[in-house]
């Protein structure tokens, strides 16, 4: 079943009756579903539209004998669901604060349109044929509206070394996006660090992750693996994300370091 961007206050109070008086909590509900607690809990609030199977699975496990898929057809319809990602993009588009942490490859919002088509050409099971790859590049470059809205949101980087060298789209489309990156560097509400590769520990081991404030300074985590995104919003875990990136920047090189290391990387190429 497939619902809209955003769900539904009433769908969210009916699955939390059904939820308690079935005896489960968050936490065991996401395990039949395929979401985390944060995600229960966003449904639950009205913050999230359940996608996938998750009404259908939901409706059975907590006995809720068709109310459930009843409700959810009629608050949320049959549109077309909006992924994970999506939604994540639709909050950083508007977030007062975005700080992001990239293992593996330069951050969709600071590529440039020859770097982006040479990752999603790279992109394998599946293959992304000629059109959806420029559909791709297209919304990945509108993303870079961040860093011209009024009001100035809030926005650091930090980026692995290892990302400065590997030569995505070959080193010309690699020195292009370094002097990007640079260039985005210099602007007053943005601060790019690259953590280097001889640090003895490193905070941020489980991996890449993106963290937002609202406009009313509520606090989201984006976090991503290969089977796609989940958003954390609940505490301790968001706090917790929220501290690990604070070390994070505090491990990595200073700003006017890195943008030194980016540019004598640039200038080898």
């Amino acid at each position: 079943m497939h619902f809209g961007d955003r769900g539904s206050e009433s769908f969210g109070v009916l699955l939390r009756f059904f939820r308690e008086r079935a005896g489960l909590t968050q936490e065991g509900l996401g395990k039949h579903v395929g979401y985390s607690k944060s995600q229960v809990a966003m449904v639950e609030r009205g913050e999230r539209s359940p996608r996938g199977q998750f009404v259908e699975i939901a409706d059975e496990v907590v006995g809720a004998q068709g109310a459930l898929l009843v409700l959810a057809e009629k608050e949320l319809g049959k549109g077309g669901l909006r992924p994970w990602t999506e939604d994540y993009l639709a909050e950083e588009a508007k977030a007062a604060v975005l700080h992001v942490y990239q293992t593996n490859l330069i951050p969709g919002s600071l590529q440039t349109e020859a770097y982006a088509r040479a990752v999603f050409t790279s992109n394998r099971c599946p293959t992304l044929d000629d059109e959806e790859i420029e559909r791709r590049v297209s919304a990945r470059l509108e993303r870079q509206q961040l860093f011209t809205r009024r009001p100035a949101p809030t926005i650091s980087y930090v980026l692995e070394e290892s990302l400065l060298t590997r030569p995505l789209g070959g080193s010309a489309t690699l020195k292009e996006q370094l002097h990007h990156i640079l260039a985005i560097g210099e602007l007053r509400h943005v601060e790019v660090q690259v953590m280097p590769h001889d640090r003895e520990d490193h905070a941020g081991l489980a991996g890449r992750m993106s963290l937002l404030e609202t406009a009313d300074r509520q606090q989201l985590a984006y976090v991503e693996g290969h089977r796609g995104g989940y958003f954390v919003s609940e505490q301790p875990d968001v706090g917790d994300l929220f501290g690990k990136y604070g070390i994070l920047r505090a491990q990595a090189l200073a700003p006017e370091e890195s943008a030194r290391l980016i540019k004598k990387v640039a200038r080898e190429l």
